[in-house]
């Protein structure tokens, strides 16, 4: 990992003069660069592994939240159809009353 990123940074230092479209996605990678310090501290290395591994978890419970959320909003438009088309201004007289 620290190989590609170093690499990647030296290629666009390298091609610096050079305006093409290739050369953002390498200026994109300097993001990675944080990454780097996780070879040299292991208790953060552990946790960013703790991380990636709870990731099947975390998306288990998203999907389960979405869900209720969307029975919760067809809900929602069931009960309140049609309840707020009142409107009191004289051009757009809508009463449904």
């Amino acid at each position: 990992m620290d190989f590609f990123i170093v690499m990647a940074s030296i290629f666009d230092m390298a091609l610096s003069g050079y305006d093409l479209a290739a050369l953002k996605i390498l200026r994109m990678l300097r993001v990675l660069r944080p990454l780097r310090f996780l070879t040299h501290n292991v208790g953060l290395k552990l946790i960013v592994n703790a991380l990636i591994g709870s990731l099947s978890g975390i998306v288990n419970v998203l999907l389960v939240v979405a869900v209720v959320y969307l029975i919760f909003a067809i809900m929602g438009v069931n009960f309140y159809a049609g309840k707020f088309q009142f409107c009191s201004i004289d051009p757009y007289i809508i009463h449904t009353r």
